[in-house]
């Protein structure tokens, strides 16, 4: 029998003792607070993504010295996701989790504070390097904690609540790192950044929930690459993962596309970046609560995968008709696909992998979707400079709505074979 990470709440627990019966609303007090804290550190890692872009431009010097200096910090506070996934999987897994998640937010806090100082790159990247490496932890040691706060609620619908504060944070944070910089520099940037790793360590000491390692099996050995192993011991899982892996290396190569098709193909100036960017993310709210959360256990697996052909058909389609208000709509729908896609492909992680696994494996989840995302991106300027802003469109969007539907055909012809057997837990709420 494999064991199962210790999930203390709905049961007389240390920590919960006192609170027995309350236990059902302790833990929606628990999940809003992770969700509020899951929030405010997607707006965190956006303020933080602007201000040290624009500190490195400034530091870089010339024209290519300034490129390269964007590039280096981007690659060091994204590039820890996917180098130290395995070590950070292991990390969530052998240490109590809640407590971790503090921790981490106080050396976050210290490290901000400190980039609001620097004035060196060098130093700056390597601080953006630490920074990076506890988003890593915090976003590995969040998901973990997902499954112990839903409460009454569906798995489904708490990954909805979860996806929706992370889609919130992101739409935010840049916007507020722009205004931070032009009020006070990177300090007052960075000094909110480092305000908001405070917030989210006291919002984590303020969690009844624990999610404590259990002891290993006899002979059991923990390993880097554990994470990986167990994505693709559940061969649904592991389609998932190759599927979604393949969408964002296309996804993710039409960012570059998107700004120059706006304003040079469609001459939408300033704001039009900015309204296109709000129809995908209003579209990924619209994905996560409300058609996500209706999504069952046994279809999991297929809805993650038509997210995937919804998100391609999306971007695949805005160009064929020059007009902006198209662009709009086609991008809500795109983005539609990938509110499903994100929600139903995590909680298909939460109900098929062991809960004392899911440290290693959603720490893999991140290094395999980043390390896809890192790819394109260094793909996709190259693509609209030799192809053009329409045709990466095109391509990046219909490959990956290719890939979405070839996922589709395998999943149906192994459910053909044998079908799967739908899970038996309709809720996490009850113990």
């Amino acid at each position: 029998m494999k064991p199962c990470a210790a999930v203390d709440g709905g049961r007389a627990t240390p920590h919960t003792r006192g609170v027995e019966s309350g236990a059902g609303a302790v833990r929606d007090r628990d999940l809003r607070v992770v969700a509020g804290a899951i929030c405010l550190s997607a707006l965190g890692d956006g303020i933080a993504l602007i201000a040290l872009g624009l500190r490195a431009k400034d530091l870089g010097g010339g024209d290519m010295g300034a490129g390269l200096a964007i590039a280096g910090i981007f690659i060091c506070l994204w590039a820890p996701v996917v180098v130290l996934s395995g070590y950070v999987g292991l990390l969530v897994d052998r240490v109590e989790t809640r407590g971790l998640l503090v921790a981490v937010s106080a050396a976050q806090a210290a490290v901000a504070l400190a980039l609001a100082l620097v004035g060196s790159l060098w130093l700056l990247l390597v601080l953006a390097v630490l920074l990076g490496t506890g988003i890593a932890i915090a976003q590995a040691a969040e998901f973990a904690l997902v499954p112990l706060v839903g409460g009454t609620r569906t798995l489904q619908a708490t990954n909805g609540m979860v996806e929706t504060a992370r889609a919130l944070g992101f739409a935010v944070g840049p916007v507020c790192g722009s205004i931070l910089v032009v009020l006070g520099g990177t300090a007052a940037a960075m000094s909110v950044d480092a305000a908001s790793f405070v917030v989210v360590g006291a919002a984590g000491l303020s969690l009844a929930v624990r999610r404590r390692p259990e002891s290993r099996l006899h002979g059991e050995r923990r390993r880097a690459r554990d994470g990986i192993s167990f994505l693709f011991e559940d061969r649904i899982v592991g389609l998932m993962v190759i599927v979604v892996f393949v969408s964002l290396l296309f996804m993710s190569a039409s960012i570059p596309a998107d700004l120059v098709y706006v304003q040079d193909v469609l001459g939408v100036k300033d704001i039009g970046i900015g309204v296109v960017l709000s129809a995908w993310t209003i579209g990924m709210l619209v994905g996560s609560n409300v058609v996500a959360r209706r999504v069952s256990l046994g279809g999991l697996a297929t809805a993650a995968l038509v997210g995937v052909v919804v998100q391609g058909l999306g971007k695949f389609l805005a160009p064929f008709w020059l007009v902006f208000g198209f662009m709009l709509a086609m991008y809500a729908i795109g983005g539609l696909g990938h509110g499903v896609k994100n929600v139903t492909s995590r909680t298909l992680i939460h109900t098929r992998v062991a809960p004392d696994r899911h440290g290693r494996a959603f720490a893999a989840w991140n290094g395999v979707r980043n390390a896809a995302e890192l790819a394109a991106l260094a793909a996709g300027g190259l693509l609209v400079g030799v192809l053009g802003a329409r045709e990466t469109l095109w391509l990046a969007g219909g490959l990956s709505a290719l890939a979405g539907a070839v996922g589709l055909s395998i999943l149906a012809g192994w459910r053909s074979r044998m079908p799967e057997p739908e899970p038996e837990v309709g809720t996490i709420g009850s113990p």
